[in-house]
């Protein structure tokens, strides 16, 4: 099925819900996201039973996204792709995020839509969606083609499995110079 956004957003149900952004880097943030389900969203495309995961792609545009061009990021094969397990997918926690701090959402942080899971980090929610895909073979992110062994598909946010680099024991509130468990 093909969806036009707004199309797409009729036939949802948006709510707001308040999330911590947790970066791997250590730093968070507290975001009153606007969006719908992820659960929503597989219900009303009604995957084969083939499907084991979902896959999540970005928009390709290097004459508007400089990033795109080349350069530094060279080495990188766009577009951006994430991937969820069904399971995670039926999740009623994950939000294909509309909006942020009750606006649309705007292109800096991923219009027309991003993904937002709670309890991965924040490299996970990949922005500028353009196309989702159920497929039966696990999708390959696009910082876990970069560097696997610092950002796989599972990143969940564990205190006790550190990144290579740093400890994710702990991590730093945005605005803030102080550090609390995590």
């Amino acid at each position: 099925q093909t969806f036009a956004i707004d199309d797409l957003l009729k036939k949802v149900q948006l709510e707001e819900r308040i999330y911590r952004h947790r970066c791997v880097e250590t730093w968070s943030m507290v975001v009153p996201w606007t969006g719908f389900t992820v659960k929503s969203l597989v219900e009303l495309a009604k995957p084969k039973a083939s499907a084991k995961y979902v896959r999540f792609e970005s928009f390709n545009m290097p004459d508007f996204a400089r990033g795109q061009q080349g350069g530094l990021l060279s080495s990188i094969e766009w577009p951006y792709v994430e991937g969820l397990t069904m399971a995670e997918a039926m999740n009623d926690l994950p939000l294909m995020v509309t909006g942020v701090y009750g606006k649309p959402l705007p292109k800096t942080m991923g219009s027309p839509l991003r993904l937002h899971v709670p309890w991965k980090y924040g490299f996970k929610s990949i922005k500028g969606i353009v196309k989702i895909s159920f497929v039966a073979e696990r999708p390959k992110g696009l910082w876990e083609v970069l560097q696997a062994s610092e950002y796989g598909f599972w990143a969940n946010v564990n205190p006790e499995v550190s990144h290579p680099r740093w400890s994710q024991a702990s991590e730093q509130l945005l605005g803030t110079e102080e550090r609390t468990p995590t």
